[in-house]
C-alpha cells in the first residue's frame, strides 16, 4: 500500500518546512503553530492511509521532532511519540508516554497508552489495547478485544486476538497465536506455531511451543512444557516440571505433574493422574480414574483404566483395569 499526502492548497517548499523546523527547535514557535503553518494556514492536510485521502496532520513529538501522520479522527497525546514512518488513524488513541515507531500502525478504535511501545511493522487495531510497559514489535498483530499489558512482549509474526490477555513478563513470538479468551501471564512463553485459545491459561514459567495446542479451559503452569504436536484440552492440567510432547493428548480432567512425561502417541484423559517421574509413551492410554506415578513406565499398547494404580518401578505394556501394579 502506497501512502500519499495532498493539500487543498500548494504545499510548503522544503526550504519553508526546514525554516519552520528550525524555528520550532529554537523555541521561536510552538508545536501548535508549527502544525498550523505546515497545514497551510489552517487548511486541512490530506493523507491517504489506504482507503482514500482524509484530513490528517503530522504529530509533533515531545522532543519537537516531526513525527508520523495522524488522522484528524484519531487522538495522540502531546506526551506520546509517533515515529516519522508510523501511522495512527481511524478512531485510534495513543496516550500518555506511549511510543509508536518504525512502520507500526495503530488504527480502528485501538488504544496504546501508559509507557507501551509499538514498533517494527506491528499492527494494533479493532478495539485492542496495549498498555503498561508492554512492547509489540516485528510483524506481530494485536486485534479484536485483546489486551497486552504489564511487561509483556509480542513479536515475530505472533497474533493475539479475540478477548485474549497477555500480561506480566509473558512472551508470545514466532508464529504463535493466543486468542478466544485465553490468558498467558507470569514468565510464560508461547512460541513456534503454538496455539493457546478458548479460555486456556498458560502461566508461571510454562512453555508451549512447536505446533502444540492448549485450549478449552486447560491450564499449563509451573515449569511445565507442552511441545511438538501435542494437545492439551478440556479441563486438563499440566504443571510442575511435567512435559507433554510428540503427538500426545492430555484431556478431560486429567492431570500430569511433578516430573512426569507423556509423549509419543500416548493419551491421558478422564480423571487420570500421572506424576512423580512416571512416563507414559508410545501408544499407551491412561484413562478413567487410573493413576501412574513413582518411576513407573506405561508404554507400547498398554491401557491403564478403571481404578488401577501403576507405581514404583513397574513396567506395563498390557491392560490393567483394577488393583495396583508396583513392579
Amino acid at each position: 500500500m502506497i501512502h500519499r499526502e495532498a493539500w487543498y492548497r500548494e504545499a510548503l517548499t522544503e526550504v519553508e518546512v526546514r525554516r519552520l523546523k528550525r524555528d520550532l527547535d529554537d523555541g521561536r514557535i510552538t508545536p501548535e503553530e508549527y502544525s498550523r503553518q505546515v497545514s497551510r494556514s489552517g487548511q486541512p492536510t490530506l493523507f491517504d492511509f489506504g482507503e482514500g485521502p482524509v484530513p490528517a496532520h503530522r504529530h509533533v513529538n515531545p522532543d519537537k521532532s516531526v513525527g508520523g501522520w495522524v488522522a484528524e479522527t484519531a487522538s495522540v497525546a502531546k506526551t506520546a511519540t509517533v515515529g516519522k514512518d508510523a501511522l495512527v488513524y481511524d478512531d485510534a488513541r495513543v496516550e500518555d508516554e506511549a511510543k509508536i515507531g518504525d512502520q507500526a500502525r495503530v488504527y480502528g478504535s485501538a488504544e496504546v497508552f501508559g509507557s507501551a511501545q509499538v514498533f517494527g511493522s506491528a499492527r494494533i487495531f479493532d478495539i485492542a489495547q496495549v498498555f503498561g510497559e508492554a512492547h509489540v514489535s516485528g510483524d506481530a498483530q494485536v486485534m479484536g478485544e485483546a489486551q497486552v499489558y504489564g511487561n509483556a512482549r509480542i513479536f515475530g509474526e505472533a497474533r493475539v486476538y479475540g478477548r485474549a490477555r497477555v500480561y506480566g513478563e509473558a512472551r508470545v513470538y514466532g508464529s504463535a497465536q493466543v486468542y478466544s479468551n485465553a490468558w498467558v501471564s507470569g514468565d510464560a512463553r508461547v512460541y513456534g506455531e503454538a496455539r493457546v485459545y478458548v479460555w486456556a491459561q498458560v502461566y508461571g514459567e510454562a512453555r508451549v511451543y512447536g505446533s502444540a495446542q492448549v485450549y478449552n479451559y486447560a491450564r499449563v503452569f509451573g515449569s511445565a512444557q507442552v511441545s511438538g504436536d501435542s494437545v492439551v484440552f478440556g479441563y486438563a492440567y499440566v504443571y510442575g516440571d511435567a512435559k507433554v510432547s510428540g503427538d500426545a493428548y492430555v484431556h478431560g480432567a486429567a492431570w500430569v505433574y511433578g516430573s512426569a512425561t507423556v509423549y509419543g502417541n500416548a493419551q491421558v484423559y478422564g480423571n487420570a493422574r500421572i506424576y512423580g517421574s512416571a512416563r507414559v509413551y508410545d501408544g499407551a492410554w491412561v484413562l478413567e480414574n487410573a493413576w501412574v506415578y513413582g518411576e513407573a513406565r506405561v508404554y507400547g499398547s498398554a491401557q491403564v483404566y478403571g481404578n488401577a494404580w501403576v507405581s514404583g518401578s513397574a513396567r506395563v505394556d498390557y491392560k490393567v483395569s483394577s488393583g495396583e501394579v508396583t513392579e
